[in-house]
């Protein structure tokens, strides 16, 4: 990669997960782009950029409860794409917060303007890759739920290592989620839901609680509170079912001398 002046970037420009999440950029049509101007500033949190434009400052903390000027339980969603998931919910669960993540900036724009349509004040959303900003972004434990429905599915073989539920990246869902708290996702592509079994039954920080009669673990019932998106639609047009696994945070290891 080069840079403006032609001279070779530098070595932490981050660009592992934007090989998976590039911000994908194409102009807005002229109505979409005036509608959002109007509500960008209620729904899109502006944050310092890292080294790459998809990347956050990595010395940058969100303050959550000043944020949404409450404490609430909160949900991330991973990959918010156009906003269908995360605005019909928000709008059925206002006692809820919801922080959403996406890069692509059409997708952002109809979140915002579809949440505004709906008058809803509990959803952020930040344009950015949330595998390099989680790490650090958001408190230790003061996630509810984390989704991740329909991430790139990455299909070719060679590309799997590019999968966003992947066993370095349950300790990062793990930090966020407090005791109890769910990892929700979801996948039309059968070997990325085997994959994301496995991946899940393996991690140590969570409990598959769905299990055969021999307790092995299985995929889990559709989440009542997931709605069918455009991109399950298109799966389904194609002839791909859906597989839902909803896994458990374990609770924490108690301090030594702490009863």
């Amino acid at each position: 990669m080069k840079t403006p002046e032609g001279e070779a970037a530098p070595k932490d420009v981050f660009i592992a997960r934007t090989k998976s999440f590039t911000r994908r950029v194409r102009d807005l049509n002229p109505s979409l782009e005036a509608q959002f101007e109007l509500v960008r500033d209620d729904f899109v949190i502006e944050v310092p950029r890292g080294i790459g434009e998809t990347t956050v400052a990595e010395d940058f903390r969100l303050d959550v409860e000043a944020t949404f000027g409450r404490r609430a339980p909160l949900v991330v969603e991973i990959g918010s794409g156009r906003g269908e998931q995360v605005v019909a919910y928000a709008a059925e669960h206002p006692e809820f917060d919801f922080l959403a993540f996406e890069v692509w900036t059409p997708g952002v724009a109809r979140l915002a303007v579809a949440g505004a349509k709906q008058g809803l004040t509990n959803i952020r959303v930040i344009e950015a890759d949330a595998q390099q900003a989680l790490p650090f972004l958001v408190e230790e434990g003061t996630v509810r739920e984390v989704w991740t429905f329909f991430p790139d599915p990455w299909r070719k073989t060679r590309h799997h290592k590019r999968r966003i539920i992947s066993a370095p990246f349950t300790p990062v869902v793990a930090r966020l989620l407090e005791d109890g708290g769910v990892w929700r996702m979801a996948t039309d592509w059968e070997n990325y839901a085997q994959q994301m079994l496995e991946v899940m039954a393996a991690a140590p920080d969570f409990y598959l609680g769905d299990r055969d009669h021999s307790g092995q673990p299985i995929f889990s019932p559709r989440f009542e509170g997931r709605v069918e998106t455009h991109f399950e639609k298109r799966g389904q047009e194609a002839g791909r079912p859906s597989w839902d696994i909803a896994a458990l945070r374990v609770p924490r290891s108690t301090p030594e001398g702490v009863k």
